[in-house]
């Protein structure tokens, strides 16, 4: 294995949110409608316009999300959170500023006994994130 990615679920607002993303992390954002996809016959009118698949990528970042939720439902849990990290502090504060635009900051950024420059924060979609900038990658 090379990499783990990130993929997001979302229940209707995939497009909203991850413009939202793109907004706060820069990147190429491209999306895929249901209604654009070999599914579009087998899937309710309503749902034509519901997004399949988005890719958000910058460099080595890549998210993923979709709004194809389970039958089970979307259910929201604390059990994972997506981190980001940084080598440029500047980069680092303002990515958390943005994030926690409509959102709750959970750990103030700040530096820490282990190095780094770290904060964590819930989104305004509900999705977890971890900031962090470690002390030998600071380039402000």
């Amino acid at each position: 294995m090379s990499t783990i990615n990130s993929y997001l679920t979302f229940s209707g607002n995939c497009r909203e949110a991850m413009t939202f993303y793109q907004q706060c992390l820069g990147g190429e954002l491209v999306f895929q409608t249901i209604g654009e996809s070999p599914l579009s016959e087998k899937m309710p009118k309503k749902m034509k316009d519901f997004i399949l698949q988005a890719t958000l990528t910058k460099g080595s970042l890549l998210l993923v999300g979709s709004d194809m939720v389970p039958e089970t439902g979307l259910i929201r849990g604390n059990a994972v959170s997506l981190v980001l990290n940084s080598g440029n502090e500047k980069e680092l504060k303002s990515c958390f500023k943005k994030l926690s635009t409509g959102g709750q900051v959970t750990h103030p950024l700040q530096k820490n006994f282990w190095g780094a420059v770290f904060g964590g924060l819930t989104d305004k979609f509900g999705n977890y994130w971890l900031l962090n900038c470690h002390k030998d990658q600071y380039t402000d």
